[in-house]
């Protein structure tokens, strides 16, 4: 979707406040341009980590789209 920044969070097995500070500058840079946000593959703890610092709702997990099976 053009209209759309998802950003895959999956690879991130070590974090910190850093992490969410990079998540929140996407965020702002994507509603700046018109876009709308969302986050996929957030671990629970990166999400907790949002949590403890007021900022799960800033970060939202992107919808479940559904797998593509191979032919």
């Amino acid at each position: 979707m053009p209209g759309e920044v998802v950003v895959d969070a999956s690879a991130l097995s070590q974090f910190d406040s850093s992490a969410l500070a990079i998540l929140l500058e996407c965020r702002r840079l994507a509603l700046a341009a018109g876009k709308v946000f969302s986050v996929q593959g957030a671990s629970g703890q990166l999400m907790q980590l949002a949590d403890v610092y007021g900022v799960a709702t800033l970060v939202p997990a992107a919808p479940s789209s559904p797998s593509v099976a191979a032919a």
